[in-house]
Formats: structure tokens, C-alpha cells, sequence
């Protein structure tokens, strides 16, 4: 088979499309042939040996990728055979693999995709939708908040943006340049802003004609994070889930004295320690998918052999909504 190999740490330039032996699925185990591989920002991070997020930097040489959508074709020791043909989606962990023609996991980790769900959506939802839903139970998201997205043309931010309107929440969500924030309105924000352009939180607040914004969730971090700090009325709660800027959200114990919001981080290790871990959160996400209550917004698939070019575009942020291989 085919797979994408990393053999140092560095550019993009380090991801080799490369021929390799199949993998042998071992007891327990189960092999996928990939229809749709995920690609997500901390991929990047790792690639470059800079930051491993919540998983440790791997030694190399690696198969990068950790979400994987496909048919099962063959079970280890131990695995019911009715296993093969069924199509699937798993998230593979710490361990990788998924930037591959082919990948194997144990068979505990595996979803059953109910019939017309595409293997991009479903890539797109295993891992970006348990973030998901994980962002908004810490949010605590009801009806009647007004909330603030930031990044919301992206993998989380456009989930984020269905779900709380079909919740009947007010919206306004935050993306960069013209095309992005079309694509925000399309997906049914009440309002959506450029946050590029350095005037936003001014016409954030004229939108609003005095309504205090109660939940902000930021992915960007950094100074776009702190304006949505400031535009948090008292009492409201800011729920962090990323810092794509490469910057933290800049705050004190005095700005939240100052501010009266509760600020809470959704990802790290408030997920990490949970002592059900990460499943419920996934099959929450996959369930809604699969009834069409909200769609990813999946960007144009790369092919498998142009992972550089998926890393190249996510870190140009040239991409809307969760980026995809495919063979």
C-alpha cells in the first residue's frame, strides 16, 4: 500500500508519499482500507516537532493521521468476522496511521456509519465533532445565549455555528476574509464578521445594540481572543478550544474580577481526564450526523499523495471547514 511517511521533523516538504508493507491487524485488532483520512491543525504542530498537543511527539519514522473512514477488510484474533465489509469510522489515538491507504486499531475504537453518510463527513465528525460537543457542554450552551465564535468557517467553529442556532441560540461568528464569512451566514449565523479586518469588535457591539454577548468560544487565541474577552458581559463565560493564531488568549485573575465572565478551557486536560473518556462525545457527534442535524463543513478533499499541500493550505489558512485525504 501507500502512506504518507515522516522521517524528521520539519516542513511540510517531510511528508513522503511512500509504498509500505500492508499492516497485519493483531488480536483484537482490525484493518480499515481508508475512503477518507482527517487532517487536523495539530498535525502540523507535530510534523514540525514544535508541540504534540495532548499527545506525545511520536519517534519516527510515523504514518501521521488520526482519523480514519473506510470498510473493514480483515480482523485479527479474537474479532467477530462480521466485522468485514462494515463501513466505518475510528478515531486511531495516539498511535496514528490514518495518512494511509490502509490502517489498523483495535476494534473497541470503531463506529458503525449508518447508510448515506459520507466517509468525508464521517472523517470530518469522529474526532472535530467530539470536540464539538465537548466545547458546548462546557459552555453550557441554552436557547437564550448570544454567542461569539471565532474561527466559526473552520472544523469546530462550523459545527458550533448549527448546532447552537438549531438550539435557538443567536449567533455571530468570526472568520477570516470575505469568502469565510459568506460561508459563516450560509451555515445560518444571525451575523458574521471578518475578524481581519481590526474594526469587528466596534460593529460586533453596533450589531448588537446593547445585548451583552453570554458565551464566547475562541479557537484563535491571542488578541482576536481577548476582544472576545471584552465583549463577554458580566456573568457570561468564555470557553477556549484552540489558539490557531499560535498565542494563548492573554488574561488575568484581574480581568475576570474586572470582567465578571468565567473562563474555561474546553480542550487539554479537562478532556483528557475524563474518566469515560472521549466516546460518548463522538458517538453524540455521529449520531447527529447521521439524523442530518448538522453537516461538516468539509473543505474540497486532498488526495493521500498531497498531504504537504493539505499542511501547506491549513497553515496559509487557505482552507474552510475540516480538511480531508482521500485515496
Amino acid at each position: 500500500m501507500f502512506a504518507i511517511r515522516q522521517h524528521e521533523f520539519g516542513g511540510p516538504e517531510e511528508l513522503r508519499y511512500e509504498r509500505v508493507d500492508d499492516p497485519v491487524p493483531g488480536p483484537g485488532q482490525v484493518r480499515i482500507v481508508m475512503a477518507a483520512a482527517g487532517v487536523h491543525l495539530i498535525d502540523t504542530s507535530i510534523r514540525s516537532g514544535t508541540s504534540g498537543g495532548p499527545f506525545p511527539l511520536p519517534d519516527l519514522p510515523v504514518t501521521p493521521g488520526r482519523e480514519m473512514a473506510g470498510t473493514v477488510d480483515a480482523v485479527g484474533d479474537g474479532v467477530d468476522p462480521a466485522w468485514v465489509g462494515e463501513r466505518v469510522v475510528a478515531h486511531l489515538g495516539a498511535a496514528g496511521g490514518g495518512y494511509a491507504e490502509m490502517a489498523v486499531t483495535g476494534v473497541e475504537a470503531l463506529h458503525r456509519l449508518a447508510d448515506g453518510v459520507a466517509f468525508t463527513d464521517a472523517a470530518a465528525m469522529v474526532g472535530t465533532g467530539r470536540t464539538t460537543m465537548a466545547v458546548l457542554e462546557v459552555g453550557a450552551l441554552t436557547g437564550d445565549d448570544v454567542v461569539l465564535v471565532t474561527a466559526a468557517a473552520g472544523g469546530i467553529g462550523s459545527l458550533v455555528v448549527q448546532i447552537a442556532r438549531r438550539r435557538g441560540a443567536t449567533v455571530v461568528g468570526l472568520a477570516g476574509g470575505p469568502a469565510k464569512v459568506r460561508a459563516v451566514e450560509q451555515l445560518g449565523a444571525n451575523a458574521a464578521f471578518d475578524y481581519t479586518d481590526a474594526g469587528w469588535p466596534d460593529r460586533v457591539r453596533a450589531w448588537a445594540e446593547g445585548r451583552p454577548v453570554t458565551l464566547g468560544l475562541d479557537g484563535v487565541g491571542g488578541m482576536i481572543g481577548r476582544h472576545v474577552l471584552e465583549l463577554v458581559g458580566p456573568g457570561g463565560r468564555l470557553v477556549l478550544f484552540g489558539s490557531s493564531s499560535g498565542e494563548v488568549v492573554p488574561l488575568s485573575a484581574g480581568d475576570l474580577f474586572r470582567t465578571g465572565v468565567t473562563v474555561s478551557a474546553a480542550v487539554g486536560a479537562r478532556m483528557t481526564s475524563r474518566p469515560e473518556g472521549f466516546r460518548p462525545w463522538a458517538e453524540q457527534a455521529l449520531a447527529e450526523l447521521a439524523v442530518g442535524t448538522v453537516r461538516p463543513l468539509v473543505h474540497p478533499p486532498f488526495r493521500l499523495a498531497d498531504a504537504a499541500g493539505a499542511h501547506r493550505a491549513i497553515a496559509g489558512r487557505a482552507t474552510t471547514g475540516k480538511v480531508v485525504l482521500v485515496p
